[in-house]
């Protein structure tokens, strides 16, 4: 299987760049090709241009790259922390440029205008890593858990993933190295039970 794994964490000592590490041997592994992309390594330009709205504008090569593995993609695999409900800035950006209209979904025509979608991309799963300094309890409670409504609903569902998870570790500030040694071998297991 062919798997897109996208890390956007800032630090490369992160937590989020142990799981990306753990996420790559695992499938690599069990014989899968990674197309893998940390984005802040990359310096991965966020900014959607004006030009690129459009379903069939000219894409730049980087970008056209990336819509070009995600849709060739069997499984997607996304990592980030969970900063103010919300992914990093720089992932919102690889959204907005690479799940793009013609590569990851199209509206259906003759829809009245309310823009009915239809998914395009061939993943059959998404599995979504996130971590965050926010106790489980609290982020349901008092947030709704907004990360859980943008990726499942908003993003993979509308682009024809059928298959969602994500798995929130927190506390991670506070988390001692046996605890993040445990995290990391749940990471392994929920790729192998999705992938393997």
């Amino acid at each position: 299987m062919r798997i897109s794994v996208i890390l956007a964490h800032p630090d490369p000592t992160s937590f989020n760049h142990s799981i990306a590490a753990a996420t790559i041997d695992t499938l690599k592994n069990h014989g899968h090709e990674v197309f893998f992309h940390d984005l802040y390594a990359e310096h991965f330009d966020p900014i959607l241009p004006a030009d690129e709205i459009r379903k069939n504008s000219a894409l730049p090569p980087r970008i056209q790259q990336h819509c070009s593995e995600i849709s060739r993609a069997d499984g997607i695999i996304i990592i980030h922390p969970n900063w103010w409900g919300q992914p990093p800035a720089i992932l919102k950006g690889w959204v907005d440029r690479v799940i793009r209209p013609g590569v990851a979904y199209e509206f259906l025509e003759n829809d009245s205008g309310e823009g009915i979608p239809k998914g395009l991309l061939q993943a059959q799963t998404a599995l979504v890593f996130n971590t965050s300094n926010t106790e489980t309890t609290r982020e349901l409670t008092i947030f709704g858990d907004p990360l859980e409504t943008l990726w499942k609903n908003c993003i993979f569902d509308l682009c024809g993933v059928q298959n969602f998870q994500r798995k929130m570790f927190n506390i991670v500030i506070v988390s001692s190295r046996k605890q993040r040694q445990q995290w990391l071998r749940e990471v392994g297991q929920l790729i192998e039970s999705s992938f393997c």
